[in-house]
């Protein structure tokens, strides 16, 4: 498996699960853009598009730092342009970007509601229709192109809807595109999928949900490792799935998981949402 030479352009990098998905393609040398609106770090979410891009030269990557809010098509528009002048094209999207509220409905106040529609399903749709040129370009020239949504698999099942109704219909809409563009990239050869955990992940954002133990968490290595697989399938053949991240990492053999435990040894992990 490799990723060497694949250009990447992954939305929401800054930080967390999107930067441990773009240190561990840029351990091949894969060329990674950074989109992102964080320029300047925030006192409880450190990490900028400029640290991000610094770890990525880091690990062995060629990186490119783009201050981009998914909510504006024409940011997203510049973004995609500045990525191929400089990589000469795209091969894989990561559309990781995403706004949580876990409020009821009387609780999300309009604004939070638009936060959440606007980054999580808006600006994944439109992140991918402005990629898709040059998606069908990396198709034609054989270099196995990818979208990959961080994304939950839907579950009609009302308790995930109950408690935080908002967030749910932001959340699924990510994971309705994969449905979508699965079939309709089919016949172009670009692989769709989504990616899940199974355990709640350590990251700064997770953090700031008051009463989450971090302990009982998994580290982000788990989503990066689960990513780096399902972007070497290919995407002919690997599109549609909703993939959970132990399971994918069951289907190469890997079945130890202990050293992604935030604490060694930990056997009871807080669940993520949308998980049976």
């Amino acid at each position: 498996m490799s990723l060497t030479g694949k250009r990447i352009f992954i939305t929401g990098g800054s930080r967390g699960i999107g930067l441990a998905i773009a240190l561990r393609a840029a351990k091949d040398g894969a060329s990674i853009a950074i989109a992102a609106k964080t320029t300047e770090a925030h006192p409880k979410l450190p990490g900028t598009i400029h640290t991000a891009a610094k770890e990525i030269e880091a690990a062995g990557g060629t990186a490119l730092a783009i201050q981009c809010d998914i909510r504006d098509e024409n940011q997203i528009a510049s973004a995609i342009e500045q990525t191929v002048q400089a990589f000469g094209g795209i091969d894989i999207l990561i559309n990781n970007a995403s706004a949580i509220n876990l409020t009821n409905t009387e609780s999300t106040p309009a604004k939070r509601f638009d936060l959440m529609m606007g980054v999580n399903t808006r600006g994944t749709f439109l992140t991918s229709q402005a990629a898709l040129p040059y998606l069908k370009k990396s198709a034609q020239e054989g270099r196995n192109p990818h979208i990959l949504m961080l994304s939950p698999p839907l579950s009609m099942k009302g308790k995930w809807f109950k408690p935080h109704l908002a967030y749910t219909m932001a959340k699924y809409g990510m994971s309705m595109c994969v449905l979508g563009l699965a079939d309709e990239l089919k016949r172009d050869g670009i692989g769709v999928n989504a990616l899940w955990p199974r355990t709640a992940i350590d990251t700064a954002a997770l953090a700031m949900i008051p009463g989450t133990d971090t302990d009982f968490c998994r580290t982000t290595e788990i989503i990066s490792d689960s990513a780096y697989i399902i972007l070497n399938r290919a995407g002919k053949e690997c599109s549609g799935n909703f993939f959970i991240d132990d399971e994918v990492l069951a289907s190469e053999g890997i079945t130890d998981l202990d050293k992604y435990a935030v604490v060694p040894g930990t056997k009871e992990f807080i669940n993520d949402l949308y998980v049976d």
